[in-house]
């Protein structure tokens, strides 16, 4: 895997919207396939193509198998983000909030908005409607342009982690 290869990818990635997803698919299953020794990363593009064009259901074992086979970094981190996103819209909802919380404790990256928003979702999805609120309002106070502090304590007061 070169430059070349991932810009080449991102080229593909530019199209998602303006081609059939069916071809979209079909693009990114060829410009894996130039891949040799990653499986991971096969795998996991493959995941996200199947995801952002609403096949859930086929993305799960893929994305599953990119972080078996040892998907590391950025991609890793979005690998489970995503895995648990595709849990939360598959029904699996106790494994998407499991592999968030777990995101959420061990790393912080530029990516920490994302966790806690698809951690949101999917407590809101759980009945967890307080927990949710109060981790959205948390996540968005950091880019108030003031009453930042406000909206985190008030935030603090409706759900308490134990």
């Amino acid at each position: 895997m070169d430059e070349k290869w991932e810009t080449q990818l991102q080229n593909i990635w530019l199209k998602l919207g303006t081609i059939t997803n069916e071809e979209f698919i079909h693009q990114i299953k060829n410009h894996v396939e130039l891949l040799t020794g990653f499986q991971a990363i096969a795998d996991f593009e493959r995941a996200c193509a199947f995801d952002s064009t609403g096949h859930e259901k086929e993305a799960e074992p893929l994305y599953r198998s990119a972080l078996h086979e040892g998907l590391t970094g950025l991609r890793r981190r979005r690998a489970r983000i995503q895995l648990a996103s595709t849990l939360r819209n598959n029904g699996k909802l106790e494994e998407s909030i499991q592999i968030l919380r777990e995101e959420k404790a061990g790393y912080s990256d530029d990516l920490n908005d994302a966790v806690d928003s698809f951690l949101a979702l999917s407590l809101s999805s759980a009945g967890k409607y307080e927990e949710a609120l109060s981790l959205t309002l948390k996540a968005f106070s950091h880019h108030l342009p003031r009453y930042n502090r406000s909206v985190y304590h008030y935030a603090e007061t409706l759900y308490k982690e134990s």
